[in-house]
């Protein structure tokens, strides 16, 4: 059997992620083996595990990248001049950029996470809270700043948010309409539905 192959820009760790993200989709963390991820590969199970720990770790790694490009991006644009209009356009692209472009990723964090080991997953949890509240705090921010119509932060976050992860199920679809289109769209939809 072959060798496992790096990505273009990544390495063969990001290949193993990236794959077993796919897998995970699939079939669900429990179903889907490393056997598995190894003849998706085209390559012996032993060789993979010259670069993982488990199946588990896999999982931890894929859900905690997702969440630090996000905490990342989230830093990037709280500490913008952008007014909170503009934060929240921003952090509405960036989630469907990421759901476009690493949608595997995107989807196992989402809806695989409650399978991390139970410390994994309360420090995960607090991570997505952590987010959400930055989020709602740049609501509040419009709010104050009278780009928002009066509402609760939070149910405004939680419907964004709703609506961002409802292009899972958009996903099939992606050559119905571009990127750029989907974005122009949903940050029109979200946010006019919340200014003043």
């Amino acid at each position: 059997m072959a060798k496992i192959k790096a990505l273009t820009n990544g390495t063969k760790k990001d290949s193993i992620l990236k794959n077993a993200a796919s897998l995970f989709r699939k079939k669900g963390f429990r179903a889907a083996s490393v056997r598995e991820l190894a003849e998706m590969m085209g390559v012996e199970a032993p060789s993979l595990y010259n670069h993982i720990g488990s199946k588990s770790e896999l999982l931890q790694e894929i859900c905690f990248d997702v969440a630090k490009d996000f905490t990342a991006h989230m830093k990037t644009v709280l500490a913008s001049e952008k007014n909170a209009a503009e934060k929240t356009a921003a952090l509405i692209r960036f989630h469907i950029a990421k759901m476009y472009n690493d949608f595997d990723k995107v989807y196992v964090s989402d809806n695989e996470w409650k399978q991390l080991h139970k410390a994994e997953a309360d420090d995960y949890l607090a991570r997505r809270r952590e987010y959400e509240n930055a989020f709602a705090g740049i609501i509040s921010d419009g709010i104050r700043e009278k780009l928002f119509t009066k509402m609760h932060p939070r149910i405004a976050t939680l419907t964004i948010l709703s609506a961002l992860r409802g292009l899972e199920l958009r996903q099939q679809n992606k050559k119905e309409f571009s990127l750029k289109e989907l974005e122009e769209n949903m940050v029109r939809h979200l946010i006019n539905g919340i200014t003043i």
